[in-house]
């Protein structure tokens, strides 16, 4: 069986996703390749070059209307023999909606890798032509099935995994803290979901003896810069990291800070757990909450609560017997719950489900007549000014 799955490579989740999938289900004999498709002229960043050879990438002439780059993908599809499609809605929104174009016999299955009501608005308009849909955390699949009307036999919770002997051959440069805490934060340095903005406000509440390495880049690096001018001696940044250092990273800090407004499942929180590295996370309903057990393995804070975060980080520093118990215990779950082997299970479970069942979809629409759904187009919320939406997303979470 030869799986097409929508993305691009680039240094991030939804690629590390493809990685761990292609690896896992190699198993049972099924070829997951990437697919991207792109303008005439784009060139795979240099550092991804050699990802060429895992799948295949789609040159669209500028002068191509969006129905026809449609057209010629649905072809590529057929004539490159793939059986099915992973799409991650919102990805990108030509890949996104040609779920309801594809032919009959083309396997398609969505994964919703986000919260955000924009995202279900996009899921929820190609809902009726997949297969099967998965959320990559409780909280997704709760609200797809109870908020959207997605089947809930045809709906499932699959948590995304991590390359766990990668971080297995890190354990060796975990050192025990000394004097100073080494606090981490890695992600795209952008303020709407990833709260960069609020590592100052937690900065201010530490010890000068904590420091903060920032990995990443963003549209907001040049802001979270001016915002954190004021602890330039303690603070470092190394830009984007390629993937394969992500785990001597996590090895060598102590605390990971993560203040989301919203994760739709937070693989930087898994990948800190597996090297060790303890989590203090914003409590994000039905996904940290069910990674991080609440001093144990971690600790959660309510969402923009950068005084109880900063708090959390305090203690730790202040009691290191506590920063090594919980380090053990993060280590120890990830394997069980979060390997590649158990990830490519899931998956292969709810292929050969829809393979064998073959739910009945909504007919498929005539490629010639393309089209953008409601949920696929700008709505309202795309209007409401972006401090009025970062408060509301606030006050959600914490109710």
């Amino acid at each position: 069986m030869k799986l097409a799955y929508f993305v691009l490579p680039h240094v991030g989740g939804t690629y590390s996703v493809f990685k761990h999938l292609r690896a896992g289900l190699a198993v049972y004999g099924i070829d997951v390749r990437w697919f991207g498709t792109c303008r005439h002229g784009y060139e795979l960043p240099a550092a991804m070059r050699e990802e060429g050879l895992l799948g295949l990438l789609l040159e669209m002439p500028a002068s191509l209307t969006e129905g026809a780059c449609a057209k010629r993908m649905a072809e590529v599809i057929e004539s490159e023999g793939f059986d099915g499609v992973v799409i991650n809605v919102l990805g990108d929104r030509l890949q996104t909606n040609i779920a309801r174009y594809l032919p009959e016999h083309i396997l398609r299955i969505l994964v919703v890798h986000s919260i955000t009501p924009g995202t279900y608005a996009a899921a929820r308009s190609i809902r009726d032509f997949a297969h099967a849909t998965i959320g990559v955390s409780e909280r997704c699949r709760t609200d797809l099935v109870e908020r959207h009307g997605f089947p809930a036999d045809r709906t499932y919770a699959i948590p995304n995994a991590v390359d766990t002997a990668a971080f297995r051959e890190q354990e060796g440069r975990r050192v025990r803290a000394g004097p100073e805490l080494r606090t981490l934060f890695v992600g795209r340095i952008e303020d709407t979901s990833k709260g960069v903005l609020w590592l100052r406000e937690i900065l201010d509440g530490l010890p000068e003896t904590v420091s903060l390495t920032v990995v990443g880049d963003g549209p907001d690096m040049p802001k979270l810069k001016r915002r954190l001018a004021g602890h330039a001696d303690r603070v470092r940044y190394t830009g984007t990291m390629p993937l394969a250092l992500i785990p001597l990273a996590m090895a060598e800090h102590d605390v990971l800070i993560m203040p989301s407004r919203f994760e739709g499942f937070g693989l930087t929180l898994i990948e800190a757990m597996a090297g060790g590295c303890v989590p203090v996370v914003s409590h994000i309903r039905g996904v940290t909450d069910t990674i991080v057990e609440n001093g144990k393995n971690g600790m959660l804070f309510p969402v923009g609560d950068y005084t109880v975060a900063a708090n959390a980080v305090t203690r730790l520093h202040q009691d290191r017997d506590l920063l090594e118990r919980m380090s053990f215990s993060a280590r120890a779950i990830v394997p069980e719950r979060y390997s590649i082997e158990r990830m490519a299970d899931r998956y292969y479970d709810v292929i050969s489900s829809a393979m064998i069942g073959w739910p009945k979809l909504s007919p498929v629409l005539d490629i010639d007549s393309w089209s953008i759904p409601p949920g696929l187009r700008p709505g309202l919320r795309t209007y409401i000014p972006l401090p009025i939406k970062n408060w509301l997303r606030v006050v959600r979470e914490r109710l």
